[in-house]
């Protein structure tokens, strides 16, 4: 069953939707050659625990407060000592919940000089996840905003990963529903004004089969194709959708 949240819940998802914008932005500016991710993940940690909230990540036995996955990497790569490198992208996922909810957000950034090939994956997955935003309207189905993404992506010769999926967000960090990244329209769930969506497409320059690493966590391309990862919170709210992370 997926949970309809009511006018006071939602400006709760809002409140916390800021907070995870804000930070991440703040990481955002960070990223540079030379810095660690750990590093960033300590400053994480902190700008979590100033706004007196509570990273999401070590409630499910995660090593570390954010993901941040470099390169080839998915998702869920573990921060380490590893120093980010001009060329390299990184995508930083922030979830943490403040006063019992949560707010989850993500995007790949630039180290330095970046290749045009890097940078185009980066716009083409940020692109996506407008294009399937925009499909997030009372009445529509699930299929939809699955279908749009898929289609945008695909036809720009990109992939999009199948293994992982967005997922419904409110008092916990994963609700129903799952919203995968491919599929057919006019399927799935209809969805109504309440419903509350992380949207995150992951799309690879190569094909989209994953492998993950001894650490159990870390996911990468198994061709070593870079990746890139946006993601926001989304409350539909009628006909037209609220982007509840919007920085």
């Amino acid at each position: 069953m997926i949970p309809l949240k009511s006018k006071a819940e939602i400006e709760y998802l809002r409140a916390s939707g800021k907070i995870v914008s804000e930070i991440l932005r703040t990481l955002g500016e960070a990223v540079e050659p030379g810095v660690t991710t750990k590093q960033l993940d300590l400053l994480a940690e902190k700008l979590i625990r100033e706004h007196g909230g509570k990273a999401a990540p070590p409630e499910v036995g995660f090593p570390a407060s954010i993901c941040a996955s470099v390169n080839q990497v998915v998702v869920h790569g573990v921060p380490g000592n590893y120093k980010l490198c001009s060329g390299d992208i990184v995508s930083l996922d922030v979830t943490a919940s403040f006063n019992g909810y949560y707010g989850d957000t993500a995007a790949t950034f630039p180290v330095g000089d970046v290749s045009d090939e890097a940078q185009r994956l980066m716009e083409i997955t940020k692109d996506a996840l407008d294009v399937g935003i925009e499909k997030a309207v009372e009445g529509g189905r699930l299929g939809d905003i699955s279908h749009a993404i898929q289609t945008y992506v695909e036809d720009r010769g990109c992939s999009v990963v199948r293994e992982f999926v967005g997922h419904g967000i409110g008092r916990s960090m994963w609700e129903e529903p799952q919203i995968p990244n491919y599929g057919e329209p006019d399927r799935g769930p209809r969805l109504k004004t309440g419903m509350v969506l992380a949207i995150e497409p992951m799309v690879n320059i190569g094909k989209y089969k994953l492998e993950i690493l001894d650490d159990g966590w870390t996911a990468v391309t198994q061709d070593g194709s870079l990746s890139a990862h946006f993601e926001h919170t989304v409350a539909i709210l009628g006909v037209k959708p609220e982007i509840l992370t919007h920085s």
